[in-house]
């Protein structure tokens, strides 16, 4: 009112309050009050009804339709905030689980709860197979449909993985945007789904899945229910990307886990694999030998580790052992073969012991080739002391100048006495051809090798000497004393046989009484164990050993000494001792029995005596020289040594006069 009007006078008729009332007013306490939208018709309808004027009228309709505005603005504002404050809360929830199948089963639900549909489900990519396949579902009554895959491009789903954008239908058999399948399109159909709404699940610029909202009737999606499900699906791939993570690293920390293990379990056994080099290089350098070696990986392994020869060790694993160049499982037993080149020297066989981890294999393997080092090296000293026992030998036979003291030297660093007794011994094998005296010998030279390496090792054992010589080997051994050449030859040939399991003919000489002082006594003792060999050959004897004694009259040939009295004592000793000792005439008997053509009639005659006298001499004389004494052979020799021993008794006795 203005200041200059007067209070007292007089205005216009006063008119309904309502009037004076802005136009906005009613509408504010609607809106304050949240009421409905019919409700801000009535403020209208009542000043219409009060006969208010049409300017009043008027207002009041643009009050209502900037009501309803900010009403619907007001909404939508809450609208929004609610989806906000859901899409915040599944991503709170989302961020706390770390179980993908929990994690895909939380998206889903949440899904279909935040756009209120029937169904809701999520399809994940494959990359290997270049497809995409339904992965989990809420809501979905069709088994069919929960298995579908769908190729890059068929399908709703399809569209959404290829293109990476969102594709809503309101009616999806009726949509010919994208490409239909018969397959994809009787899974939908199954479950009844009508509207379907798809949006990608965008990790970086890469699609990983689809994430759906669906109705199984005809429903139009609003853009920002597009946008709301957008925004769940990028909070849910980083869910699911979280997942995959965390699951990787639980993975990764369990292989690390397993492989630190594992590396303690490896560490464990490489020091112990380091023990036993250390061990093992220690017995090489001290000297040890293949005992050694053995008891050192059986206490290593905790087993009983044992050495054997080549025949002794099962064949079948120990070839396998030399061709693989590993240790071989042989039953309860673990074989590794002891070899140099292409040589099977043995096997080192662990007992007992079926499990072996590739550490412990690769130590007994160690220990195999730590041997083969040991039985090189051992062989190697072998022979070379072999070659100097050799030279020995082929000096006392090729010069017999040699000066005894040094010869007695060299004999005393191989540890042979040669002032002391010796025999001399030819070995040959079995059909190896021989020298013919000028040349080479002739013999394989492995087996000519064999045969050394036996020889030698003999005469090592026995402090005594050996050489390869006219394709055979010759042996000087000490004689014990009464010790008798014939059984040194047949023991020499038996070991030489087994050792080489071929038959090995062994000549021996007469006793040499001291090699270094008459050296050439050697070679004649060789000559003469040679020609024995030989005789052994010619008879159809291979194989044995003997001397110009086992030879009966032929030992007189065959020996250089020419022994009669000892051919005539080995042939009729006992007959002549019993004679001396009972005063018979047995030599006498017997002498008159071959003059007479074996007798007896005839020699009772010559004798004068009865034949009855003559049968209990002969008997007598059977019990003394043996049952075969009248055997072609034997009396040949009998008759020889009697005719010696009657010439040596009548030059004794033309001596003697």
């Amino acid at each position: 009112m203005p200041h200059d009007q007067p209070a007292s006078a007089p205005g216009p008729a006063p008119a309904d309050a309502s009037d004076h009332d802005p136009a906005e007013a009613p509408f504010l306490g609607l809106l304050a009050t949240g009421a409905a939208a019919e409700e801000y018709e009535r403020p209208v309808l009542r000043a219409r009804a009060g006969g208010a004027a049409a300017a009043r009228l008027a207002a009041l309709e643009r009050a209502k339709l900037l009501a309803l505005r900010v009403r619907t603005e007001l909404e939508d504002r809450r609208r929004r905030e609610a989806e906000l404050s859901a899409l915040y809360a599944t991503a709170h929830d989302l961020a706390g689980l770390r179980d993908l199948d929990a994690v895909l089963r939380a998206i889903v639900r949440r899904a279909r709860s935040l756009l209120g549909t029937e169904v809701a489900y999520l399809t994940l990519n494959d990359p290997a197979a270049g497809d995409t396949y339904m992965r989990v579902t809420d809501g979905s009554v069709s088994a069919r449909f929960q298995q579908l895959r769908l190729a890059m491009g068929e399908g709703l789903g399809g569209l959404v993985a290829q293109t990476a954008r969102p594709y809503v239908t309101d009616s999806y058999f009726h949509d010919e945007r994208f490409r239909h399948t018969r397959t994809i399109d009787s899974g939908v159909r199954d479950e009844g789904l009508v509207a379907i709404l798809g949006v990608p699940l965008l990790l970086g610029s890469g699609v990983i899945g689809v994430l759906f909202a669906a109705d199984r009737r005809e429903r139009v999606f609003e853009p920002g229910q597009v946008a709301l499900l957008a925004a769940h699906a990028a909070h849910a791939a980083v869910a699911i990307d979280t997942a995959n993570l965390l699951a990787e690293t639980r993975k990764t920390l369990t292989e690390l886990e397993a492989a630190n293990e594992i590396i303690r379990d490896r560490s464990s056994v490489i020091e112990r694999a380091s023990d036993v080099h250390d061990r093992l290089t220690e017995l090489v350098l001290r000297g040890g030998g293949v005992q050694d070696v053995a008891d050192a990986v059986a206490e290593v392994l905790d087993g009983d580790v044992e050495f054997t020869e080549p025949g002794r060790a099962p064949a079948a694993a120990l070839d396998r052992s030399r061709a693989d160049g590993h240790a071989v499982r042989d039953g309860a037993d673990w074989v590794a073969a002891v070899r140099a080149g292409g040589e099977v020297l043995g096997a080192l066989v662990l007992r007992g012991h079926p499990a072996l981890d590739p550490v412990d294999q690769r130590t007994l393997e160690r220990a195999a080739m730590v041997t083969s080092l040991l039985l090189l090296a051992r062989r190697t000293a072998g022979e070379a002391e072999q070659r100097v026992r050799g030279e020995l030998l082929d000096d006392l036979l090729d010069a017999a100048a040699r000066d005894p003291r040094l010869l007695r030297e060299r004999a005393a660093r191989v540890g042979a006495d040669l002032d002391a007794p010796h025999v001399v011994l030819a070995a040959r094998m079995s059909g190896a051809p021989i020298s013919d005296g000028d040349g080479p010998p002739r013999p394989d030279g492995t087996d000519r090798r064999r045969l050394w390496s036996a020889a030698s090792h003999l005469a090592a054992t026995r402090h005594g000497l050996a050489a390869v010589r006219d394709g055979g080997a010759v042996l000087l051994l000490p004689l014990e004393p009464g010790g008798d050449p014939a059984h040194t030859a047949r023991e020499i040939a038996a070991r030489l046989g087994t050792a080489l399991h071929v038959p090995v003919t062994v000549g021996a000489s007469a006793p040499v009484p001291a090699p270094a002082a008459r050296p050439a006594a050697v070679a004649d003792a060789y000559a003469e164990a040679r020609r024995c060999r030989e005789a052994l050959c010619a008879l159809g004897r291979a194989g044995q050993g003997a001397a110009a004694a086992d030879f009966g009259f032929l030992g007189l040939l065959l020996a250089d000494t020419r022994d009669v009295d000892g051919f005539v004592h080995r042939t009729l000793g006992a007959v002549a001792d019993y004679d001396a000792r009972r005063g018979t005439e047995l030599l006498r008997t017997l002498g008159a029995y071959f003059a007479c053509g074996m007798s007896p009639a005839r020699t009772k005659d010559e004798l004068h005596v009865h034949v009855n006298t003559v049968a209990q001499r002969l008997e007598r004389v059977g019990r003394l020289l043996g049952p075969d004494w009248q055997t072609p052979a034997r009396a040949l020799e009998i008759q020889l040594a009697l005719q010696l021993h009657q010439l040596s008794a009548a030059v004794t006795r033309e001596t003697e006069e």
